[in-house]
Parts: structure tokens; C-alpha cells; sequence
């Protein structure tokens, strides 16, 4: 592809209100992207008469023609590579939602065409149990469904940092969907994650051009990439009102399937969860096996079939302080020195090594809750 063609794409991508319905019907009506900036508006209008007046003026194609032209040499000096709608590479689930992006601006080199792709969205507010079913979720589903499994997210703090990290320790690619463009990243203290992300195989990608302003409205619009490349979305951790929920709702309008963690009643940040399920707009997921199931996907047989894995066994001590946690669904130390008469000591010892085995998770203000 000549830098002329990808310059004209690039422009032709910025038309406002432009979507893979109305590109279509112009390139129907001229030859192509470079010639829609040739015409003059008079022949642009006798092809096309429904077209607005603001959008083949001539004045405005040039601007756009211009911007494109200084976009283009920061994508070559900054190696980002665009993805037009009608390449054989671009999103294929993507490309069928109406109002998916004309072009992607991408860095790293990951199939955005993967036979599993999973967004995993959530509460930038995490606490140790979404953060810890991300981690099981993530690491299990790479063992069970192999390398071409892709993680897609939004590299904001909480859930979605969560999932493109419990991605790269698992070994498969992750996918971080921008609100701006590549010439910077937000938030600044994932920039080493980002880097991690590209050296192992990963992307980042964003309909924003370098020349845009980031603002509040980029991340709505973001969420639809999110929710419409991948085959599911996972909502881990969500208030009543947020993003994650706004992703949900863009998924099911795409006809994805939108797949919700549950939690107790008196956690803020399950209500939103337990609303989806409760409302029939998400399945209940605790596990990996459950999207599988869910997707009727088929999982690597495990090589290990009929063989019991070896765990450490439970001292009865430490069998009574499960069995408390799940009957009381949560527990201080100091409650469960005098209930389980255990002393002090000797209870923060078997504590740390039930959190480090995973069998319960530590929350703010010293309390104990059992793991998944």
C-alpha cells in the first residue's frame, strides 16, 4: 500500500459521522478514498446527492487530507501500523458492529482474529476477590484453551490492569484498547505494563489519531471496541453504575455474550454483577470452565487425565478456620482467636499460609474472607 492510499485512508476514517454503512455507499459511488478528495464538491454532490454539504466541502476534505498527511509521518516515525476496515487483519468481530471504527492505529503484532478472544472488564476499584478471580480465571483459561487465547482490555487501574498482567504471567497475548492516541499513554503508571504487553507479544490499539484531545466521552466510545472484538465479555467487579456496565450493555446490543462474577449482597462493588444476573442480561460465571461451557468451546484434554494432582493437606486447625470463614462468610483475627479458641500467634501463621496456598483472600481492616 502506497503512503498516498494510506494518507486518504487515514483522512477518509476522520469524516465525522463516517461508519462502515456509509463508507461503503460512497465508495460505491467513486472509485476510492483518494478520488472522494479529488472530485470537486459539485461532482460529489451530483453523485451523491444525500451527502451533506459540510462533509464534501472542499475546504473541510482538504483539512482532513492535511491532518492525515502529518498523521501518517508520526505513525512511520513511531512504527504504528493502521488497520483499515477492509483488510483481511482488521478485528473481524469488530467489523460487524455498525459503528465500528473505519481505521485502528496499532502497535504489536498480536491476531486480532484469534479463535478465543475474552474481554475482561470491571471496577478500576478492585478488591482482592475480583482481582483474584481475574488471576484463576486468566491462568486457566491459557491452560485450557492453549497461546491462541487473547485477553482484550482498557489498561485502566483495577480489573482491566489486572487481567492484561494475569495475561502476560500466563504466557498469552493481551490486547489494551486506548482512549487516546499512541502518542501517549493514560494512565502513566501502566506505561511498564504497556511495554510488557508489546514485548511479549501483545498490542495496544485506538481509533484516536495522535492529533486528538483525550477527554471523558473517548473512553465511552472506546468501550464498544472492547465489548465488539471479542466473543464475550466478563464483567468482574462493578458498582451499580460504571463503565464496566456500560461495556456490558454495548456487548449485548452486539449480541455478545456477557458473563458476570458474583458476590455478597453487601459489597459495593458485586452489586452491579448481581444486577446483570439478576436481570437475565449475564450468565453467572466462577470459573473458567463455566465460559467454556458458556461458549461451547472445547478445552486441551488434560494430559494429566485420571491423575490425582498432589495438594498439601489441611491441618484440622486449619480446616476449622475454612469451615468458619464459609459458615460466617468472613472473619477477624481477633473474633476468630476467641471462637476458634486458637492463640494469636499460631492463628496468623496458618492465615498466612491459607492466603498464600489461595484457600482464603485478606480484605481491608484485617477482615478474612474464603477464596473462590
Amino acid at each position: 500500500m502506497t503512503d498516498r492510499t494510506t494518507i486518504y485512508r487515514i483522512a477518509f476514517s476522520r469524516i465525522k459521522g463516517i461508519n462502515p454503512s456509509v463508507a461503503e455507499k460512497i465508495l460505491q459511488h467513486v472509485d476510492s478514498e483518494e478520488a472522494f478528495f479529488s472530485l470537486s464538491a459539485q461532482e460529489l454532490s451530483s453523485r451523491m446527492p444525500c451527502l451533506p454539504a459540510a462533509m464534501i466541502a472542499a475546504g473541510y476534505r482538504r483539512t482532513l487530507a492535511e491532518a492525515a498527511e502529518a498523521e501518517l509521518s508520526f505513525m512511520q516515525k513511531s512504527g504504528v501500523k493502521p488497520l483499515y476496515f477492509t483488510d483481511s487483519d482488521y478485528p473481524a468481530r469488530l467489523a460487524e458492529c455498525e459503528d465500528a471504527p473505519l481505521l485502528l492505529y496499532t502497535l504489536g503484532e498480536t491476531s486480532l482474529n484469534a479463535p478465543h478472544i475474552i474481554s475482561i472488564v470491571g471496577t478500576r476499584r478492585a478488591t482482592p476477590y475480583g482481582i483474584a478471580f481475574v488471576e484463576n480465571l486468566v491462568s486457566d483459561l491459557a491452560a485450557k484453551l492453549g497461546p491462541d487465547t487473547v485477553i482484550v482490555s482498557g489498561l485502566a487501574y483495577g480489573i482491566d490492569i489486572t487481567a492484561h498482567r494475569a495475561a502476560l504471567h500466563a504466557g498469552i497475548p493481551t490486547v489494551a484498547v486506548l482512549a487516546h492516541g499512541l502518542n501517549t499513554l493514560y494512565p502513566a503508571a501502566h506505561r511498564r505494563t504497556a511495554a510488557e504487553i508489546l514485548r511479549a507479544g501483545g498490542s495496544m490499539l485506538t481509533e484516536y489519531a495522535s492529533q486528538d484531545t483525550l477527554h471523558r466521552g473517548n473512553f465511552i466510545a472506546r468501550n464498544r471496541i472492547v465489548a465488539g472484538m471479542a466473543d464475550c465479555v466478563v464483567v468482574a467487579e462493578s458498582a451499580e453504575r460504571g463503565g464496566a456496565l456500560a461495556t456490558a450493555s454495548i456487548a449485548m446490543s452486539y449480541s455478545r455474550d456477557v458473563m458476570a462474577l458474583p458476590g455478597r449482597i453487601s459489597d459495593t462493588y458485586s452489586r452491579g454483577c448481581n444486577a446483570l444476573i439478576a436481570r437475565n442480561q449475564a450468565a453467572l460465571i466462577t470459573c473458567a470452565d463455566d465460559l467454556i461451557a458458556a461458549m461451547g468451546w472445547e478445552a486441551i484434554p488434560d494430559r494429566q487425565e485420571g491423575v490425582q494432582p498432589s495438594l498439601p493437606l489441611l491441618s484440622p486447625d486449619e480446616e476449622r478456620i475454612i469451615d468458619y470463614l464459609h459458615a460466617s462468610g468472613e472473619g477477624s483475627l481477633n473474633q476468630m482467636c476467641v471462637d476458634l479458641s486458637i492463640p494469636v500467634s499460631q492463628l496468623m501463621a496458618m492465615l498466612m499460609s491459607l492466603e498464600f496456598a489461595g484457600h482464603i483472600l485478606t480484605y481491608p481492616g484485617g477482615k478474612y474472607r474464603p477464596a473462590l
